[in-house]
């Protein structure tokens, strides 16, 4: 079993899938990572599925699986369920930022975290979107701190995390597309997991697939049927503890 699972979601994706994967492939193998590539398609209708097929042909260490609907959430819990590595990391193919990889993975090797989160918001970031989607990052995160007091910057960066803590939590997850990152995090949280977030230098290789207008209505319905979810269901494990934060660099 590799002691590294990186998986990624991925929906209609054929223009940047294989440089993007060759190139994250390239940077674990300099780094002497024993690693498998774990992308999860779905409900893609461009040529992304035969691509994935392609690589998946040529690189013994990517494997993939398809939920067959467009459901970023669904795709990114079965991916997490489905990882083998006892090190996962959850990251986007528009992003694929190393430098991460190089900051979270000594974070848990130590002892230091459970889980760490990429924010856009924490001290030191820099996010390079546009103004638009920085404040709609904001007002997302402020929603999840007064909803359910979440005390961290962010909940949709990349992640890294030991599989044996968090892949339950993700089981326990009852939203899904958007909400889901959101959801695992806030779940960890609760339950105890020690989170530690490490500020991101955000650029995207190309704008979102779906527009931010498009998507908030399902978000907000979302977030709504998960504060329902946890009012009448709150967690019974102990408080967890103050997210900690990385320094930059």
């Amino acid at each position: 079993m590799p002691d590294l699972s990186v998986v990624i979601p991925v929906h209609q994706e054929e223009a940047i899938l294989r440089p993007a994967c060759l190139d994250l492939m390239e940077g674990l193998s300099a780094r002497g990572l024993d690693y498998e590539l774990l992308l999860c398609e779905n409900g893609s209708r461009d040529g992304t599925r035969a691509e994935i097929e392609r690589l998946a042909a040529e690189r013994p260490r990517l494997r993939w699986l398809s939920v067959g609907e467009p459901n970023y959430g669904l795709a990114l819990r079965h991916g997490i369920l489905g990882a083998r590595g006892r090190l996962v990391i959850c990251d986007e193919i528009d992003l694929c930022d190393l430098s991460f990889y190089d900051r979270a993975l000594p974070l848990l090797r130590s002892g230091a975290a459970e889980l760490v989160v990429g924010s856009k918001r924490a001290r030191g970031a820099q996010d390079l979107r546009p103004r638009h989607r920085r404040l709609a990052t904001w007002a997302h995160n402020t929603l999840l701190g007064l909803l359910f007091g979440f005390r961290g910057t962010d909940t949709h960066g990349p992640k890294a995390f030991l599989r044996e803590r968090v892949a339950p939590v993700a089981g326990r997850c009852v939203v899904d597309r958007d909400v889901f990152a959101s959801e695992l995090v806030i779940r960890a949280q609760r339950e105890g997991v020690r989170l530690a977030e490490i500020p991101l230098t955000l650029r995207e290789r190309r704008p979102p697939s779906v527009g931010l207008w498009r998507r908030a209505p399902s978000v907000l319905a979302r977030v709504a049927r998960l504060w329902w979810v946890l009012r009448l269901a709150p967690s019974r494990a102990p408080p967890a503890a103050e997210t900690e934060r990385a320094p930059p660099g």
